[in-house]
């Protein structure tokens, strides 16, 4: 469900998770500050548009006379400093890349929460375990398969943490290790989460931002999803075999712990076995709706809403353990909760964008100026090391801004008409931002799943990386060739 924000993991749980960066609302109130500043010092400038849809004419920009500082306090005219977060929050409507999108994410974020406090993906993962034992690697092979589907369709990232005190004694009652469970879990969906074509957290609205249509393109990122997931997939195979024929020592460090709350068992039954199938069915569903009646933010918003109805009724009906309907309204707000964080900072960045005139490209801003310079930049170079520079720089990035809706409102609105002027599709602008944002997600310690998995399974941060960082490399060198690929066949 939630993507990934700026937390670092439990306290004490490392040396290495006790080091912290400044807290992600905290960096971007530090460049509203900048960008207010800015105003004093810089000329803004416009932009001409043609086309259906309207894209920025390559050297149409026209700077203005001189600069135009931004007021402390706003008016009906112009965003000033001290109310640029609300400007932020109130900017657009139902359908806008701001309130349409944070109000997507704050139901997506409910629903999901209903779904965790029915248990009925713990209740599936130790339906899949047999006796609480693997039989072969093939069943290690298809929880990863599993955990990266639900990273590339909801999203998945903090709920894993939980999953994994399930499968890590699960695991190692079945000789694999501590890492074999990792890999199941962080990796599976960190996985998933880079490579998706409908997670709502990173590619809708990464998409919404920068003008294309939900899910669109959504062929070549199911084959990029199948080629990273089969690849990595494989290489589990490889060192969860590794570990149970004893060729390779393996990390274990289950502790007693561990051990009691993996034998917890919720038990599948039918209502939750109903819970898992309309999942599936909402996930058609949405599918269904986007490609056939171009169904946008309000029309999935309510497509999620309708399963959390039914999961509600369900588990009622049902009377599954704290899951009355108060409960499930406390579930609600609790899963909206968990992402209010990523609302706000769609909001705060929309805010920053309006202190600096907007990104209207016709209407003056400093905006245009940034990209104006930064086309000049791009235009020294050849277009495909545009695409590829661009990955690089999401993925420096999110070691910052930790979380896939923040780090996509901030960066689009740049990344998209930069695209523009430099000749690479906005497509592949969002597919850059997609691995770059996800792939260091495991090995970034501003990651709440990553800190949180490893606290789970009992692994340091420092053996965490001195296991990952060579697969990494691997993972981000195929990045950079599908970045390539994708921009040289015109995605």
């Amino acid at each position: 469900m939630a993507d990934p924000m700026d937390k670092a993991g439990p306290e004490g749980a490392t040396p290495a998770a006790a080091w912290r960066v400044p807290d992600t609302l905290l960096i971007l109130f530090v460049l509203a500050l900048v960008a207010w500043a800015a105003t004093f010092v810089f000329t803004p400038g416009a932009y001409s548009v043609a086309g259906d849809p309207a894209r920025i004419v390559p050297g149409s920009f026209v700077a203005a006379d001189g600069p135009s500082p931004a007021p402390i306090l706003g008016d009906a005219e112009r965003v000033g400093f001290l109310d640029f977060f609300f400007a932020g929050l109130v900017s657009g409507d139902r359908y806008s890349a701001t309130v349409g999108l944070m109000a997507f994410i704050l139901v997506i974020g409910g629903v999901f929460g209903m779904i965790s406090r029915t248990r009925a993906i713990d209740a599936s993962l130790i339906a899949a375990l047999p006796g609480g034992k693997a039989r072969s690697e093939r069943l290690v092979v298809g929880l990863f398969i599993g955990f990266s589907l639900a990273g590339a369709v909801f999203g998945m990232s903090e709920e894993a943490i939980a999953l994994t005190l399930v499968l890590t004694p699960a695991l190692a009652r079945a000789g694999y290790d501590a890492i074999t469970a990792l890999l199941v879990t962080i990796v599976g969906t960190q996985i998933g989460f880079a490579t998706s074509w409908m997670n709502p957290f990173n590619v809708i609205v990464a998409q919404s931002i920068a003008g294309l249509p939900p899910l669109s393109g959504m062929g070549v990122r199911i084959g990029v999803w199948t080629g990273f997931t089969l690849l990595a997939a494989l290489f589990t195979w490889r060192y969860a075999r590794s570990v149970r024929l004893g060729e390779r020592a393996g990390l274990r460090t289950v502790s007693s712990a561990s051990e009691a709350q993996g034998e917890e068992d919720p038990g599948l039954g039918h209502a939750r076995i109903a819970i898992m199938i309309a999942i599936a069915a909402t996930i058609a569903w949405v599918a269904w709706g986007v490609g056939a009646r171009g169904y946008y933010l309000a029309e999935l918003s309510a497509q999620f809403m309708a399963l959390g109805i039914f999961v509600a009724l369900v588990a009622r009906a049902a009377g599954l353990e704290g899951c009355s309907l108060n409960a499930m309204m406390d579930a609600f707000r609790d899963g909206a909760a968990q992402l209010l964080p990523a609302a706000l900072i769609v909001g705060v960045a929309k805010g920053i964008l309006l202190l600096l005139g907007g990104d209207e490209p016709t209407a003056s801003s400093l905006m245009n100026t940034l990209l104006d310079g930064l086309s000049s930049l791009t235009a020294l170079s050849p277009d495909w090391m545009t695409a590829w520079v661009m990955y690089l720089a999401q993925s420096a990035i999110n070691f910052f801004i930790a979380s896939g809706s923040g780090q996509a409102s901030v960066t689009m609105p740049i990344m998209a008409p930069l695209a523009d002027l430099s000749g690479v599709t906005r497509q592949t602008a969002v597919l850059a931002f997609q691995l770059g944002d996800g792939l260091t997600n495991l090995v970034i310690p501003t990651s709440a799943g990553l800190m949180g998995c490893l606290a789970a399974a009992r692994v340091s941060y420092t053996d965490w990386l001195a296991f990952v960082w060579k697969p990494l490399l691997v993972l981000m060198g195929i990045a950079s060739i599908v970045i390539l690929a994708a921009h040289g066949s015109g995605y």
